[in-house]
């Protein structure tokens, strides 16, 4: 299948879960017998969901692969899914598994911690739940974050690379803190076959054991990755690549209300640049003005509605830095 005939422009891969954020709390919340939030409702959630939502509403066709439980989180999230034009095909509903809640505790000034489920779909997604052919139809795979799911460890990242990489696609990972312990070079063979990589600047130093952000760089980019891109939090983000490095700032002048799903929202900006044929520098502007949308609404993906918002933070940008 070469590149005019594929079905999708992106599949992404990961976590797929239902998310019920409690905002705002504090960190006495165990002080108090009975504790009032503004809200609680069901969203959808997941490194893989969100992107998918992001990207899809940047305007390009995207595809999940991930496994549900036969249960009403599931139905919730392919209902989510439907609404937004994600393809599904890629979704296995495995019925010995719980479709995978967090509840996210959101604290006012936009930190976060989650509680998750162990036994959840999440936990439990592994290589037999992933859909090959489909990984086939798309231009870029986007590994929605290395660690997430951990039974999609090193050996299995690796398989999947390789299958995607015999399709001539772009490879895309971003990575969460390890689950379990896991190490550099548990994902070292595997990092070899990404083509930009967008760890978190503590994520990076934790997996890395360096300090500085051109010595964490280094690491990451002496692993084979072609492209690492960093980001450094409201500064924006650090890329390391064959031609050297630089820093992208990040948007000025934006209140942060909730960061949960920032990184995911940066991923998908910098992919939805690729798609429109952006050098690496244009592409880290357009996913820092994603991200600054997405952190001024509560929720991962409640921020970028459409295409347009987007837009209008960029020529922001462009004034800002001009």
């Amino acid at each position: 299948m070469n590149k005019m005939e594929k079905k999708l422009d992106v599949i992404c891969l990961g976590a797929v879960v239902v998310d019920i954020p409690l905002r705002p709390v504090s960190r006495d919340i165990f002080d108090i017998e009975s504790y009032p939030v503004d809200r609680i409702a069901m969203t959808v959630g997941g490194d893989a969901m969100n992107e998918a939502t992001i990207i899809s509403r940047l305007g390009f066709k995207t595809g999940i692969i991930a496994c549900l439980g036969d249960d009403a989180a599931g139905q919730f999230i392919l209902q989510c899914c439907r609404k937004d034009n994600i393809d599904i095909e890629g979704i296995k509903i495995d019925p010995n598994l719980d479709t995978s809640i967090n509840v996210g505790l959101v604290t006012a000034d936009g930190e976060r911690t989650f509680v998750t489920n162990r036994n959840g779909s999440l936990w439990k997604e592994n290589i037999q739940h992933v859909d090959f052919e489909k990984i086939k139809q798309a231009r870029i795979l986007s590994l929605a974050s290395i660690f997430n799911n951990p039974l999609l460890n090193g050996e299995a990242l690796i398989q999947i690379f390789q299958a995607a990489k015999a399709e001539n696609m772009l490879i895309t990972a971003d990575m969460i803190m390890p689950r379990l312990g896991e190490t550099l070079e548990d994902i070292r063979e595997a990092l070899s076959y990404v083509d930009y990589f967008f760890p978190n600047f503590d994520e990076a130093c934790l997996l890395t054991g360096a300090k500085q952000e051109d010595k964490v760089a280094d690491i990451l980019y002496g692993c084979g990755v072609k492209n690492v891109v960093m980001k450094i939090g409201k500064r924006g983000c650090y890329i390391r690549n064959a031609n050297g490095a630089m820093v992208v700032p990040a948007c000025k002048d934006i209140i942060a209300i909730d960061t949960i799903g920032a990184g995911d929202n940066f991923a998908s900006g910098f992919i939805a640049g690729l798609l429109q044929g952006k050098d690496i520098r244009e592409c880290a502007i357009y996913a820092n003005c994603t991200a600054a949308v997405s952190v001024q609404y509560a929720g991962a993906t409640a921020g970028v509605k459409n295409k347009e918002l987007v837009e209008t933070m960029l020529i922001k940008y462009r004034q800002d830095y001009r």
